[in-house]
């Protein structure tokens, strides 16, 4: 089989595994509040170490690893990140909870940056785009099948479980990724150059749109369920059966948008964020109604997810030969946005704006395009060759 194919594969089932850890502790607070005797506002708190691990830890783990040779740093963060999922699974107290997520999560944005580093190495230039979305791809089926199937395991066989099975999930993967990766040398580039590639005033206007738009998202996502049952009357099965719908307009929208950006990045770009403005602002106006609200959530879900390979393709473009500490920030701003926006939108619903969320999503999404006008030239720059972006990263 050609490596093309391979390589990329076993990238997305990578990410698969590590989106499947990262959400699944928010199902499984109820169990892990009783057991380890806590309340859930404060097993909570694990998934905001996670989030904090991510966003701190991932430029400090790139920066100290960016001179060491790919193949053998992609493989030594997936031992990590079963090590973290290990101790979760062993975890008898609160606090040695809360030490495996920090530590699973240390290797996630550095390993997620790898991955869609390394599919460009397999790729043709031209088909970047595609590439960094089927890798992507990853976290959608991670949302649409990972969780719940791993939440029904925890319900059914304790929380613990389903951690374990990602521990030794994550070995089977590395073991794969080790068959099947060619050899990786050391990059050229230094942590200098990747300091100065990452202030470059176009790639701190990407990560700049990346945070805004993620931050639009979240702002509706987060309270989705609340807004279905609430406003639309749907029962909680119903609403379960919907965030499958979310999730395969994510993946759908996702690949879609990954084709397009090899095409027009600056077109796909801007359209995106236009599109997503336009279903926010639409959302309070679809929610009172069953069969619109199932064709917004649709629409969301599509739109959602393609900012993520037209925005990691942006990156790349404007990072030239040392990508990597730059990929990594713009991996750190999904987090930052998606942080900002559910406090946004907590915030409106506790002044009961449940209903009218949109709106606040929709102004975010403007300013997002707007920022993207300024990140994205008339004339965008030719991708550099897969085999610089390697070296590069």
């Amino acid at each position: 089989m050609k490596k093309s194919i391979v390589v990329p594969a076993v990238l997305m089932v990578s990410v698969f595994v590590v989106g499947t850890s990262e959400y699944l502790i928010a199902g499984l607070l109820p169990q892990v509040a009783a057991d380890l005797r806590v309340s859930v506002p404060t097993a909570g708190q694990a998934v905001t170490a996670y989030a904090l691990g991510v966003v701190i830890g991932g430029p400090l783990v790139t920066i100290l690893t960016v001179r060491l040779p790919r193949k053998g740093l992609a493989l030594g963060l997936l031992l990590l990140f079963s090590a973290g999922n290990a101790i979760c699974a062993l975890a008898g107290s609160y606090e040695l909870l809360i030490a495996g997520r920090v530590v699973a999560s240390l290797s996630h944005a550095a390993f997620l940056t790898l991955a869609l580093l390394l599919v460009t190495r397999v790729v043709e230039p031209r088909r970047a785009g595609t590439a960094i979305a089927a890798v992507g791809s990853g976290f959608s089926v991670a949302t649409l099948l990972g969780v719940p199937v791993g939440v029904l395991l925890g319900e059914g066989a304790g929380w613990r479980a389903p951690f374990a099975v990602l521990a030794v999930l994550t070995l089977v993967v590395a073991g794969l990724l080790a068959a099947v990766l060619p050899r990786q040398d050391a990059p050229a580039t230094g942590v200098r150059a990747e300091l100065r590639t990452v202030v470059r005033p176009r790639v701190l206007l990407v990560i700049a749109t990346t945070a805004v738009g993620l931050a639009a998202t979240s702002t509706v996502f987060t309270y989705l369920a609340p807004a279905l049952t609430g406003i639309t009357g749907f029962t909680p099965a119903a609403v379960s059966i919907l965030l499958l719908v979310y999730g395969a307009g994510s993946l759908a929208g996702g690949l879609i948008a990954g084709r397009l950006a090899d095409r027009s990045l600056a077109v796909t770009v801007r359209g995106t964020f236009a599109g997503l403005a336009v279903v926010l602002m639409i959302f309070p106006f679809a929610l009172p109604w069953q069969a619109s609200a199932v064709l917004a959530v649709l629409a969301f879900g599509l739109l959602t997810s393609a900012t993520t390979p037209v925005l990691q393709s942006l990156v790349l473009r404007h990072a030239g030969d040392a990508p990597t500490l730059a990929v990594s920030v713009n991996v750190c701003a999904f987090n930052i946005g998606i942080a900002a926006g559910s406090a946004l939108g907590g915030g409106l619903v506790a002044v009961d704006g449940l209903r009218w969320l949109g709106f606040a999503a929709a102004a975010l999404s403007l300013a997002a395009l707007a920022i993207s006008y300024a990140a994205v030239p008339r004339r965008t720059p030719v991708p550099v060759s897969a085999s610089r972006l390697v070296r590069g990263g």
